[in-house]
């Protein structure tokens, strides 16, 4: 299969920094928690404090890959309905005013209910650069793929500190823009420290790979970003930013100065 062209953000932007030996920071946020219209504030707020690419998780009924704090998350986004189509009314929007790279983090029912083409060239028409699925293994997901490389969506598959060599090899191939490499085993959530096992599948999943590898789940703090980016190409930060919206949701500069912690850290590695 052939990747996303040159033109692709996520891809594009990735390799840039590769090129420039910087790490990129990837922070995520529930669309439509609290609701639309703040969400796109969050967006702007993680550009503006040294995102370089924001990650926008879409509610689903069963979000097995998501732990308490994003799970209440999607609920209350659910509560004010949202779903794919205002998500990409989402994109549509930020895209008037950004040209940061915005990825989903979703669930493969959502997509496949909308119809793989409809979707993807939708998506595509909105200005989203790349899609995660979490529920969806490589080896089921090559309707999808092609889909999404006819209109230039990256695709990213999740490795896990128990994969294989084998499995690394699979989702290798099948992952575009970057491999999400999953600290831990487990859901989503905020914890005291980074598993020493990270160094370790970074350097496997990097002897089978030239796509860049973006570590996530669990990161909260800023030394731990730094300890993430001095092994891989980003850190992607999600529930420890959902938490402080949980807690506060108006408080965009409480935002802004998490994020340009977590900035300053992993500018550091």
């Amino acid at each position: 299969m052939t990747p996303p062209a040159a033109g692709n953000r996520l891809a594009r932007t990735l390799a840039d920094l590769r090129a420039r030996g910087r790490r990129a920071l990837i922070p995520y946020v529930m669309a439509g928690d609290p609701d639309l219209r703040t969400t796109g504030q969050y967006v702007d707020v993680l550009v503006a404090s040294g995102a370089d690419a924001v990650e926008l998780g879409i509610p689903f009924s069963d979000p097995i890959a998501d732990g308490p704090v994003n799970q209440r998350a999607g609920l209350r986004a659910m509560a004010h309905g949202m779903g794919l189509d205002p998500a990409l009314d989402l994109v549509a929007r930020l895209r008037e005013r950004t040209q940061i790279p915005l990825a989903f983090m979703t669930y493969y029912n959502l997509i496949l209910r909308h119809g793989l083409e409809a979707f993807c060239r939708a998506a595509a028409a909105a200005g989203l650069d790349g899609l995660i699925v979490a529920d969806l293994p490589p080896e089921e997901g090559g309707d999808l793929i092609a889909e999404a490389r006819r209109v230039n969506l990256a695709t990213v598959f999740l490795l896990a500190p128990t994969s294989t060599e084998e499995r690394i090899k699979t989702v290798a191939a099948a992952s575009t823009g970057f491999v999400y490499c999953v600290s831990r085993t487990g859901v989503t959530g905020v914890r005291d420290e980074l598993p020493e096992g990270v160094r370790d599948l970074v350097g496997r999943i990097r002897r089978q790979t030239q796509t860049p590898i973006c570590v996530g789940f669990g990161i909260s703090q800023p030394a731990q970003a730094r300890e993430a980016a001095a092994v891989a190409d980003g850190v992607i930060v999600g529930s420890a930013i959902v938490k402080l919206i949980e807690e506060a949701p108006q408080a965009l500069d409480r935002i802004a100065a998490f994020v340009r912690g977590l900035r300053a850290a992993i500018d550091q590695s």
